[in-house]
């Protein structure tokens, strides 16, 4: 068995095991990375998106990598605790970030005083998973594709209410980049939270909102909404029939995304030690049949870490114009 003088090399080593290579491990990598257990911080409770992806990562890195790979949830603040706690974490890659975008790309524009930077206390692995929302509308909108509903839109500027889990929301921003995009004018009602938007949407009383599909799916299927567009660039599997915002309107996509990061310093190879294994391990038939069956499966586009730093780049600055255009400020 070769021997493996040092970490660099130990780590170059897992990076080749974990993206599939067939080599003998050596003695040397135990003292390596992972050498004890790994926190994984996820910035919400038990049951959601961001929460099961950590906890997929990390039932499938534990017996891969040697390690446990623990999930610690800690909810609250549009994930800006479990943030804030990884970015004071030693980088060596034994405490990792579950992020998505209310922590990431959106708090630094509603939240004065975080006690991280967004931009320099991070450094992004790889993206887990990412999932579109659909636009539904109350069967009482005049509109059964994108095109009518645009030009609805536009025949009655403002006239439309929108709902949205609330102010700063994913499902506000992408409301608005999608208004901004298709030139219309759309009224904002914010809730606290998905499911009092959604009633009221049943009800009537608002007339369109972006959500996430295991919310609009039941409403769906008995008729009590209509599905007008997703906002991934493809169709969504569990919604075939469902066209893309992408086909009407060309370029325009607005993902619910998970991503993985460690604190700024990582190593360089364990942040590549843990790109490749996932890269490899979300192709594995049970962990690729949970996330598609959720639409979590991340773009083919995103497969690299260059990729996910880029779309990471456009989102902020996406947000940024967003927060200007609705005259938000800290708070």
């Amino acid at each position: 068995m070769p021997s493996i003088p040092n970490r660099r090399q130990a780590l170059q080593w897992l990076g080749a095991s974990a993206a599939g290579i067939a080599l003998p491990l050596p003695a040397a990598f135990a003292q390596a990375f992972p050498n004890k257990p790994v926190r994984v911080l996820v910035g919400a409770a038990p049951g959601g998106p961001a929460d099961f992806m950590g906890r997929a990562f990390s039932d499938a890195a534990s017996p891969a990598l040697g390690q446990p790979f623990v999930v610690d949830n800690k909810p609250g603040a549009t994930g800006t605790i479990a943030a804030g706690m990884a970015a004071k974490a030693p980088a060596d890659g034994h405490t990792l970030l579950i992020g998505a975008p209310g922590a990431i790309v959106v708090a630094p524009h509603l939240i004065a005083k975080l006690d991280y930077d967004a931009d320099k206390d991070f450094t992004p692995i790889t993206m887990l998973g990412a999932g579109a929302f659909v636009l539904v509308v109350h069967p009482s909108v005049p509109a059964n594709n994108l095109a009518e509903l645009i030009a609805h839109a536009k025949a009655k500027p403002g006239a439309l209410n929108y709902g949205s889990g609330g102010n700063g929301s994913s499902g506000q921003l992408c409301s608005e980049s999608f208004a901004t995009r298709a030139g219309v004018d759309l009224t904002h009602v914010p809730y606290k939270g998905d499911g009092p938007a959604v009633n009221d949407l049943l009800a009537g009383q608002i007339q369109l909102m972006f959500t996430a599909p295991n919310v609009a799916m039941p409403h769906i299927r008995s008729g009590r909404l209509k599905a007008i567009a997703v906002t991934s660039h493809e169709r969504m599997g569990a919604l075939p029939e469902v066209p893309s915002v992408h086909e009407a309107l060309p370029d325009f996509e607005y993902l619910g995304w998970i991503v993985l990061f460690a604190p700024a310093a990582t190593p360089a190879p364990v942040v590549d030690a843990l790109a490749a294994f996932w890269a490899q391990a979300r192709n594995q038939p049970a962990i690729k049949s949970k996330l598609e069956g959720l639409g979590m499966y991340p773009p083919a586009r995103y497969a690299s870490r260059e990729a996910v730093v880029g779309m990471l780049r456009a989102e902020k600055t996406r947000t940024a114009q967003l927060v200007k255009k609705l005259g938000i400020t800290p708070a």
